[in-house]
Formats: C-alpha cells, sequence, structure tokens
C-alpha cells in the first residue's frame, strides 16, 4: 500500500466516523429534544388539565354558592312571610279582641256617667215648697266639690226662701244627653233639658228648654256632677 492509499483510507475513515458521529449526536440531540419536547407538553398539559380542575371545582363551588343564597333567600321569604302573617294574626286579634273590648268598656263607663250626669241634673231642677230639705238633699248626694257648695249656699239663701213665699214647683225632664269627653276620672256631659215652673204668680206653669254642659268627676268610684255651665 503506498503512502497515497494509506491517506485515502485515512480520510475515508475519518469521514464515517465524522458521518457516523454525527449522525448519532443528531440522534441523541433530536431525541433529547423532542424527549424534552414531550416532558414540557405533558407538563403543560398536566398545568392545563390543572387549571381546567381548578376552573371546574372554582364553577362548581360557584354554583354552590349560588345555590345555597338562592336556598336561604327563598327560605329567607318564606320566614319573613310567615312573621308577616304571624305580626298581622296578632294584629288581628289586638284589634278585635283588646280593642272591641276596650270598646264595650268604654261604653259601658259612658253609659255609667251618662246615667249619672241625668240623674243628677233632674235632682237638682226638680224641687217642690212641701218637700224642699228632702230634694235638696237628693240633689246634694249628685254633686261634689266648688259646686256641692255653691248649690248648697244658692239653695238655702235664693231658692227656699222664693220656693216657700211664692210657692214655686218646678219639675225637670232630660230629652237628650251625650257624652262629650270621657277619661277615666273625668267626663264632660251635654244634657239637653225640658223644665216646667208652677207657683201662685203663675199656676199655669211656664216651660223652658235648655242646654247644659254638665262636668263630672269620678270620686270613690262614683260618677259626680262637679260643674253645671248652660250652653
Amino acid at each position: 500500500m503506498t503512502a497515497k492509499d494509506s491517506a485515502d483510507l485515512a480520510d475515508v475513515d475519518q469521514t464515517g466516523t465524522e458521518l457516523l458521529t454525527g449522525v448519532d449526536e443528531a440522534a441523541v440531540e433530536s431525541g433529547e429534544t423532542d424527549t424534552t419536547t414531550e416532558t414540557d407538553d405533558a407538563t403543560t398539559e398536566t398545568d392545563d388539565a390543572t387549571t381546567e380542575t381548578d376552573d371546574a371545582a372554582d364553577e362548581s363551588d360557584g354554583k354552590r354558592r349560588r345555590s345555597g343564597l338562592a336556598v336561604a333567600g327563598w327560605i329567607g321569604a318564606i320566614v319573613l312571610t310567615v312573621a308577616l302573617l304571624a305580626s298581622a294574626g296578632v294584629t288581628a286579634w289586638l284589634y278585635f279582641g283588646q280593642h272591641r273590648a276596650d270598646q264595650k268598656t268604654d261604653e259601658a263607663a259612658a253609659n255609667v256617667v251618662l246615667d249619672a250626669a241625668k240623674t243628677g241634673t233632674v235632682a237638682m231642677l226638680s224641687y217642690s215648697p212641701e218637700s224642699l230639705d228632702k230634694d235638696f238633699a237628693n240633689a246634694k248626694s249628685h254633686l261634689t266639690g266648688d259646686f256641692l257648695s255653691y248649690y248648697t249656699n244658692f239653695t238655702q239663701q235664693i231658692v227656699t226662701p222664693a220656693a216657700k213665699q211664692k210657692a214655686v214647683k218646678t219639675s225637670a225632664a232630660v230629652v237628650r244627653a251625650a257624652v262629650s269627653e270621657l277619661h277615666p276620672d273625668s267626663a264632660m256631659v251635654l244634657v239637653f233639658i225640658n223644665q216646667n215652673t208652677t207657683s201662685k204668680e203663675n199656676p199655669d206653669g211656664a216651660f223652658a228648654a235648655s242646654a247644659v254642659k254638665v262636668g263630672m268627676k269620678k270620686i270613690n268610684g262614683t260618677w259626680l256632677i262637679s260643674a253645671f255651665d248652660p250652653v
């Protein structure tokens, strides 16, 4: 073998080695690259899957929260409705129970006041010369306070002498009466009166119609006249 042939073989071997080396390195690099790429892709897919899972979980949690809120709102609406119905029932019971009971109580109290005012008015304005002391004593049993003192003095000083001297006789009747004010211990009653008076000078009698505001006070559970003012 000549020196030229040896050189050619060496070149061939070097070229073959370089080719083989190049192929192997490329394959290796290509394999590493593909493996890295596949790993990255797998990681990306895993991350995407994780993200999707998280998104699904978040969406599921959101739905559950919305569902929970909807249920809570529905229950709250039911509770509110029940509460309103219960409140309406209580209000109705208070109105038809207590209010109507109060109305009945007020009506009963007003009737008591009304009767006391009418009875006292008739007693005050009805007397006869033959029974003045008895008549005035009966009238004073329906009176109280300053008005009782006034009536006592007036009948003693004015009415008694005139009634005895002129034979004045008077009788009164309540035509109509109504309670205009009513409080626990006081009241005001409007009374319409017809009164007929006879005397020696006028035996046929004189008729008079009048209206009076009768003030009432409750003393020891009894309604008595405390004021008597002509309208």
